[in-house]
């Protein structure tokens, strides 16, 4: 069975057609990559598999469960985790802030230990931090830890949502656009970054990019999306000579 599923997935935005008979596949441990012009409608397809938005008719199956109607917070638990196409950190809060909000997912104390700053609460805390601390010395952040998330360069920012999503502990990572607005050096960083997750944590990676070099070296397999729709699907080498991708992204030779 696959890891995620999605049927006939269709959803519009005031009659006009988002994603439009959207079926998709991921297996455990690929990195796949969705791709397509602007517009085509990739980041809609996150939105409606992170409970963002409800479609209008299809179905999402994760390990075997529907996530169609779920709150986005229940997706997460479930091990779906996402980063931004824009960057949504916590800016003034520190950088070690930002990473434990993640792992209190797991909060081993309850509510009245908490108010009552118990033995419990303490421990649990020190737990907690420890935790975020380990995510953060694997992507060496951890001299920044206490930064303001807003005051760290761009690069790293990008770097830290993905370290905050790592630590709410997903099978499947989903990443929109992590290369938006890094220079080539940021963006080869970022290429062995997505690797070493995948290889360290054994995650199944789901990415919408636009930067070609990057989809190209890292992604096992590729769907395209134009308009709401899937036009193609294969290896990197296939999508390249593919004449349809062509088309979409270039346009058609007027006659």
């Amino acid at each position: 069975m696959s890891l995620m599923k999605i049927s006939n997935l269709y959803k519009s935005f005031g009659g006009l057609s988002a994603v439009l008979d959207f079926n998709f596949h991921m297996e455990q441990d690929e990195l796949v990559g969705l791709i397509g012009p602007n517009g085509a409608g990739k980041t809609t397809v996150f939105n409606l598999i992170t409970g963002v938005y409800k479609p209008d008719q299809g179905s999402i199956i994760f390990k075997g469960r529907d996530l169609v109607g779920l709150a986005p917070y229940t997706i997460c638990a479930q091990g779906v985790a996402r980063t931004f196409q824009n960057i949504r950190l916590f800016n003034d809060l520190t950088v070690l802030d930002n990473v434990k909000i993640a792992v209190h997912k797991d909060v081993p104390y309850g509510l009245m230990s908490a108010i009552l700053r118990t033995p419990h609460f303490f421990k649990g805390e020190d737990q907690i931090e420890q935790q975020a601390m380990k995510y953060l010395e694997i992507f060496k952040l951890d001299k920044k830890k206490d930064e303001l998330a807003k005051n760290l360069p761009y690069g790293e920012q990008r770097r830290l949502e993905i370290v905050r999503a790592l630590a709410t502990s997903p099978q499947l990572l989903i990443l929109d656009e992590p290369a938006a607005g890094m220079n080539p050096q940021e963006t080869q960083e970022l290429m062995e970054l997505i690797r070493l997750i995948r290889d360290k944590f054994n995650l199944t990676i789901l990415l919408i990019e636009h930067d070609m070099s990057l989809v190209m070296g890292v992604c096992e397999r590729l769907y395209v999306l134009d308009y709401g729709q899937i036009i193609a699907e294969g290896t990197p080498q296939e999508i390249r000579s593919n004449k349809r991708v062509i088309e979409a992204y270039l346009g058609e030779e007027v006659e």
